[in-house]
C-alpha cells in the first residue's frame, strides 16, 4: 500500500527548536526518538514487530533506552492504524472527504481537494498513533512525560500545515496574488533569521513607556539589580499601607502594566493604594555572578524596606507573581526567622511555593541537565533570554511557533499587532549561579517548602512562619504553575492558622488569567473560604462567579491598607529623590 511521504521542514525555520532539543535532551535519547516522528518509519516498525513478536520492543526502537512496549498492545495498535489508514485512503481514491477536526485545517481549502484532506487526516492518524504508542509505553512516569512532550513537538513539526508543498491555503494566496505573498513570506523570514527568532507581532507598534508601561511614576531608587518605581496617585485620598509588587525577575514587569485598559497596576492605583514595584535589571556581563541570595537581600529585602520609608508604614501590603512571589515568600521568611514582620497582607499570583508538581516544565528539568547548566554558568555568567523564550514557546509551540510559521512565512503575511505578544518577545537574561541555584534546589530538590533546608545568607528560610494574612491565586488552565501546586501554598503558609489563607481559582491559563481586567467582564472565578484538604475537593465545593477575580482581589487588600489618608502631592522622600520618569531605563533595556 502507499503512503504519504512527509517532507522535513526547512533547518532554518526549525533552529530555534533544534537548538532547544539540542541542549535539552540527550544526543542518543534524541537520535532513537527522531525515528518515531517519521510515519513511513512506524510502518515499516510495525512490519517488523509483526513478524518478531515477543521482539516487538527491540523493533520499535525503544530497546536502548530502557523502555518497554508490550507485544500485544503494538499489535492492536497497528490493526488499529493500518484498518484506518486502508478507510482513508479508499476515500481518497473515491473522492470522498474525510472529517477533519482540527482548527490548523479548518479553511475551506483543504476540504475541496481529496488529496490536501488525504494529508490532513492522514497526519491526524499518525499523530493518534504517536500519542497512542506513548500512552502504551512501560516506563518511570518522568521519563515517559519526557518521551510524549518530545514526541508532540515532532508531531507539531510535521503538520502539512507547515509546509509550503502541502498547505492549500498558501499555495492558492500565492495564486491570488500573483506570487506577492511568497515574496512577503521570503522577506519575513529572513528578516526573523537575523533576529534569531519567529515575530509573533507587529513589534514597532510599541513602544515600552509610550504604547506599554504607561502608567505615570517615577523611579526613586535604583541599584545594580532593580529599580524601584512609585506610581503617582489617581485618586484624592489613598490607604496608609502602599502595596509593593514584585514581578518575576524571567521577564519584563510590564505584563502587568500594559495597556490602561488591562493593568493591573493601574487598576490598583485607581483602587486608593499608593504602588511601589521591582522593576528588574536586564542582565548582563556585570551581573554574571550574582546569586540568589543577593537577589533576595540586595533587591526584595531592600524594595520593602525602602516602601516602609517612603510611605512612613511600619507594614506594607505585598504582592509576588509568579517567579517573584517565590522570591517574595523567601525574602519573608527570611525576615521572619530575624523576628521581622513587615506585611500586613501577602497575595501570591500563579507562584509555586512547594515544586512536586512543576507540569510541563518537569520535562527540562532533571539531574544532568542541571548539572550541565552549572557546569557552564553556575560559577559565572548568564542564562539567555533567547533560551527562555525557545522553551516556553516549546510548551504551546501550535500556537507561539508553528501558528507564525504558517502565516508570517507560507502565507505572507504581516503579524498584527499586540501588546501581550510584543511583551512576550521582550525577554530577559538571568544570572547563572542565581538561575541554576534556582532549578537545583527548587525544582529538582523542591527544598524551599521544607523549612530549614534552605537558607539566606547564613538564615534559615521556614515558610511556616510568615505572618500575615494571604491571598494565592491561580489559573485553571496554567500549564507553567499547575494550579493543583499554587493550592499546596494553602498548607506551607499559616500552618497553625489556615483561616488566614484566602484561595482563589481563575480561568484560562498563566498570563491571560492573571490579566483579566473587571471591565472587560470575561472569564470566571472560583472560591470557596475552606482551605483544608485536596485541590480537587476544594474545587468540587466551591462556586464559580462570572467575571474577573480582581475585584475579589481588591476587597481581600482593602481590608489589611489601614485607613484612607490623603495622597502625597510628591513621590519619593528627602532621603530618596525621583531619579527618572517611570518606567524607567532597566524595563528598555532589550536582550538580543
Amino acid at each position: 500500500m502507499n503512503t504519504p511521504i512527509f517532507p522535513v521542514f526547512d533547518p532554518a525555520a526549525l533552529s530555534q527548536l533544534s537548538q532547544q532539543f539540542n541542549q535539552s535532551f540527550n544526543p542518543q535519547f534524541l537520535q532513537q526518538l527522531g525515528k518515531v516522528a517519521d510515519p513511513n518509519v512506524f510502518l515499516d516498525w510495525l512490519n517488523a514487530a509483526g513478524k518478531q513478536g515477543a521482539g516487538a520492543q527491540a523493533a520499535a526502537g525503544f530497546g536502548d533506552l530502557g523502555i518497554s512496549l508490550d507485544p500485544a498492545a503494538l499489535e492492536k495498535l497497528q490493526v488499529q492504524y493500518t484498518a484506518q489508514l486502508t478507510s482513508l485512503w479508499q476515500d481518497m481514491l473515491a473522492s470522498r472527504v474525510p472529517t477533519i477536526a482540527d482548527r490548523r485545517f479548518n479553511a475551506a481549502a483543504w476540504h475541496d481537494n481529496p488529496l490536501h484532506a488525504f494529508n490532513a487526516a492522514a497526519y491526524l492518524l499518525n499523530a493518534q498513533f504517536l500519542t497512542a504508542m506513548v500512552d502504551a509505553l512501560d516506563a518511570p512516569p518522568k521519563v515517559k512525560r519526557k518521551i510524549g512532550f518530545t514526541v508532540q513537538q515532532m508531531i507539531d513539526a510535521m503538520a502539512p500545515s507547515n509546509f509550503l508543498a502541502t498547505n492549500p491555503v498558501a499555495q492558492q494566496k500565492i495564486l491570488e496574488t500573483n506570487g506577492e505573498s511568497l515574496t512577503r513570506g521570503i522577506a519575513h523570514l529572513i528578516a526573523d533569521m537575523n533576529k534569531g527568532r519567529v515575530s509573533q507581532t507587529d513589534e514597532s507598534a510599541f513602544e515600552v513607556g509610550k504604547d506599554v508601561a504607561t502608567t505615570e511614576g517615577a523611579v526613586v531608587f535604583e541599584n545594580p539589580l532593580f529599580q524601584l518605581i512609585q506610581y503617582t496617585p489617581l485618586t484624592k485620598k489613598v490607604y496608609q499601607r502602599p502595596l509593593l509588587i514584585v514581578p518575576p525577575c524571567i521577564n519584563k514587569f510590564y505584563i502587568l502594566d500594559l495597556q490602561p485598559q488591562n493593568s493591573l497596576v493601574r487598576y490598583a492605583v485607581e483602587q486608593g493604594y499608593t504602588v511601589f514595584l521591582v522593576s528588574w535589571r536586564n542582565a548582563d556581563e556585570s551581573l554574571g555572578h550574582t546569586t540568589w541570595d543577593q537577589y533576595i537581600d540586595e533587591a526584595v529585602v531592600k524594595a520593602i524596606e525602602l516602601a516602609q520609608d517612603i510611605s512612613g508604614q511600619e507594614q506594607i501590603n505585598a504582592l509576588g507573581f509568579c517567579v517573584g512571589g517565590t522570591l517574595l515568600s523567601t525574602a519573608l521568611a527570611k525576615l521572619a526567622a530575624q523576628k521581622i514582620n513587615p506585611v500586613a497582607s501577602l497575595t501570591l499570583l500563579t507562584a509555586f511555593l512547594d515544586f512536586t508538581d512543576t507540569g510541563i516544565l518537569d520535562v527540562y528539568i532533571d539531574d544532568m541537565q542541571i548539572r550541565m547548566r552549572e557546569q557552564a554558568i553556575g560559577n559565572g555568567g548568564l542564562m539567555p533570554a533567547r533560551e527562555f523564550a525557545s522553551a516556553f514557546s516549546s510548551l504551546r509551540p501550535n500556537d507561539l511557533l508553528w501558528n507564525y510559521v504558517e502565516s508570517n512565512y507560507l502565507k505572507g503575511e504581516d503579524p498584527t499587532p499586540f501588546d501581550l505578544l510584543y511583551w512576550n518577545a521582550d525577554s530577559t537574561n538571568l544570572p547563572g549561579p542565581m538561575f541554576c541555584y534556582y532549578l537545583r534546589n527548587m525544582y529538582l530538590d523542591n527544598a524551599l517548602r521544607d523549612a530549614g533546608r534552605l537558607a539566606v545568607h547564613g538564615t534559615k528560610i521556614d515558610l511556616g512562619k510568615i505572618d500575615a494574612p494571604t491571598f494565592i491565586y491561580a489559573s485553571r488552565e496554567d500549564h507553567i504553575v499547575p494550579w493543583t501546586s499554587a493550592y499546596t501554598s494553602t498548607t506551607l503558609l499559616n500552618p497553625k492558622k489556615p483561616a488566614r489563607n484566602r484561595f482563589v481559582l481563575g480561568a484560562s491559563g498563566h498570563i491571560a488569567g492573571v490579566i483579566n481586567p473587571p471591565a472587560k467582564n470575561k472569564r470566571s472565578y472560583w472560591t470557596n473560604p475552606k482551605t483544608g484538604g485536596d485541590a480537587e475537593s476544594w474545587l468540587a465545593a466551591a462556586v464559580e462567579h462570572p467575571g474577573s477575580w480582581w475585584t475579589e482581589w481588591a476587597a481581600f487588600l482593602a481590608e489589611h491598607a489601614g485607613k484612607q489618608v490623603a495622597a502625597p502631592r510628591k513621590l519619593g522622600n528627602t532621603k530618596h529623590a525621583v531619579i527618572e520618569a517611570a518606567p524607567g531605563r532597566y524595563v528598555k533595556v532589550r536582550a538580543e
